[in-house]
């Protein structure tokens, strides 16, 4: 399959310390890819380097046949950061098609991206009186404009409620299917058994790439979580 993103020998520091440790993996395009790792494992910090936002101290990231943050991905990439990435004192819908309107789109695929995301009821709402799901929502909404090629979503469905997860689960499938490559973090395992292939990040080092499958098959585990167990211990074996 066709390449998306390579990541070879990367390697990040913060300060004195080291926080990403010589890390190479490759994605295939139209894939879902989880990132998954306990908070402060790096996994914000990888995906910074993929959209090309991060200094690096080593190492290259291409990403759709180009340098990581090359002006040209500007448009064929889309970022959802752990952070809210749009304006409090406009509407939902007033947000999506400000963003549409940069892309030279217009009022019609803002709020169908709108209502993609499951907030139709509420785009005449201030982005400000959302609640922390929604407004997550709202700026998902946003990254899903231009119909990027390669989507990096940073824990998108943190404070969603279940029917919700599984609702936006099966759009990024969909946005796969069409071609789509989705990136996306998450520190819940249970979000791993949605994807395609399990990134597994641990203290700044990738310890496993591989479908959800062959992880369970090589651990002897039917529990992702505790896949990732196994093989984060088995680490500290090495390193000891």
């Amino acid at each position: 399959m066709e390449t998306a993103v390579a990541v070879e020998g990367l390697t990040v520091d913060r300060g004195k310390r080291t926080v990403l440790h010589d890390i190479s993996f490759s994605v295939p395009r139209g894939t879902v890819v989880g990132l998954l790792g306990p908070s402060g494992s790096g996994k914000t910090t990888l995906l910074r380097c993929i959209v090309g936002v991060q200094l690096v101290r080593a190492g290259r990231v291409t990403v759709l046949g180009r340098p990581a943050g090359t002006a040209e991905l500007r448009r064929t990439v889309g970022y959802l950061t752990q952070a809210p990435s749009v304006y409090a004192d406009l509407t939902v819908r007033e947000n999506a098609r400000y963003f549409a309107a940069l892309y030279g789109l217009g009022a019609a695929e803002a709020d169908r991206a709108v209502a993609d995301v499951g907030l139709a009821d509420a785009a005449g709402q201030l982005v400000s009186t959302l609640s922390g799901g929604q407004h997550s929502r709202a700026s998902l909404a946003c990254a899903l404009l231009g119909g990027p090629e390669l989507l990096v979503l940073d824990e998108p469905t943190v404070g969603q409620d279940p029917l919700l997860r599984e609702e936006l689960w099966g759009r990024f499938h969909d946005l796969a299917r069409g071609g789509t490559t989705l990136i996306v973090s998450s520190h819940v395992m249970d979000e791993a058994r949605r994807c395609d292939r399990l990134l597994f990040i641990r203290d700044g080092r990738l310890v496993a790439d591989d479908t959800p499958a062959r992880l369970r098959a090589e651990t002897g585990t039917d529990d992702l979580e505790q896949a990732f167990l196994h093989i984060a211990r088995g680490m500290e074996g090495v390193a000891a």
